[in-house]
């Protein structure tokens, strides 16, 4: 891993960069969302807004904001192809600049995002993939101050990034601060159609077996905004375990003859995935959501992912729900080892590997 900090004379060079913002009955977001990116210092900068076949005013919105800007290209889709066909043609298709990024029409840059961004992919040719901290943004709410000034850049081997991700069976890159290095993006292929919840999850993976992966310090690219027609918001938590194996299962099936040590990263993968589904079950006990929680399907996808699943401490500590019950599990929460045990593990994890800013 590389650490360096960002000179500011390199932020004055200046790279073309390509915006592919795609957008499905948004439209009350997208002037917002593209002034962002007209605002950034980036001179040579394009953007596409795709329109999905939208049923609400969207398509208007985009029309009227490229009549006021040479830079804004529109297409509109007659009929709706989805978000993966969506961002493949964007990103395959049209994208030709020498970086790229992909901006949901109900996300925002910060200011100076896109020239921090240019400024380490010039510096730093290696890297395929560049992200950083988004900042949540609940809608219903004032947007938050953030930080603009960088403490610097990480830089990782695109295979030892992989090797934490991995251990830790979460990719924690967010998808509004991920500039591409276009070149590499299309070498390596579009989001996969089979992975409809976590194909941006394999997709940085694969990002990791092809180039280096660079992530900038304490400062904050991008406004994730939250409301209740996100993505995110609306998947169910079982789904995404399913889609987040289904992803790992899929690198290493397609390149684990790139990856060194393939089948121990993978076993660690999987171990982490089947404990996060095992915990997720006994907090269904303590948090009194056992009608809502699939409890069955928890058990069946940490027994598929982990054939060992019943000697790890999370399997115990759900046959000791299922003995006291949810009342007891509720109150005794508190004092139990396991749980305290688990957010000092994940501490530690943090302070070790922090693929993210803190």
């Amino acid at each position: 891993m590389i650490e360096t900090r960002l000179d500011q004379s390199e932020m004055s060079a200046m790279a073309k960069i390509d915006i592919i913002i795609p957008c499905y009955n948004y439209g009350r977001f997208l002037e917002r969302c593209v002034q962002s990116v007209l605002d950034q210092k980036v001179s040579e900068l394009r953007i596409l807004i795709i329109d999905d076949a939208s049923t609400d005013d969207s398509l208007a919105v985009a029309r009227r904001i490229a009549a006021t800007d040479a830079r804004i290209v529109v297409i509109a889709h007659e009929q709706n192809k989805g978000h993966i066909a969506t961002y493949n043609e964007g990103l395959l298709d049209w994208a030709d600049s020498e970086y790229s990024l992909l901006l949901s029409a109900d996300d925002v840059l910060t200011p100076g995002a896109l020239d921090r961004a240019v400024a380490v992919l010039d510096a730093h040719p290696s890297v395929g993939l560049l992200y950083g901290h988004a900042v949540d943004w609940h809608d219903d709410r004032p947007m938050p101050s953030v930080r603009s000034r960088s403490a610097g850049v990480k830089i990782w081997h695109g295979k030892t990034w992989l090797r934490i991700v991995c251990q830790r069976a979460h990719c924690l890159v967010s998808t509004p601060t991920a500039v591409v290095r276009t070149s590499v993006q299309q070498a390596i292929g579009g989001y996969r159609s089979d992975l409809p919840h976590t194909a941006d999850v394999e997709m940085w993976m694969r990002f990791a077996v092809h180039s280096d992966i660079a992530y900038i310090r304490r400062v904050d690219q991008a406004y994730y905004r939250i409301h209740s027609k996100n993505m995110t918001v609306q998947r169910v938590s079982i789904i995404d375990l399913q889609q987040r194996r289904a992803a790992y299962q899929a690198i290493f099936e397609t390149y684990g003859h790139l990856i060194p040590d393939r089948h121990a990263l993978l076993r660690h993968a999987n171990r982490k995935i089947a404990k996060e589904a095992l915990w997720r079950a006994c907090s269904a006990y303590h948090r009194r959501r056992l009608v809502q929680t699939p409890l069955a399907d928890l058990i069946d996808l940490a027994r598929s992912a982990d054939p060992d699943f019943e000697t790890l401490p999370e399997y115990r500590g759900f046959r000791w729900r299922q003995r006291v019950g949810a009342t007891a599990s509720f109150l005794l929460q508190p004092i139990m080892i396991p749980a305290i045990y688990r957010r000092v593990r994940g501490w530690l994890w943090w302070k070790a590997f922090p693929l993210r800013g803190i």
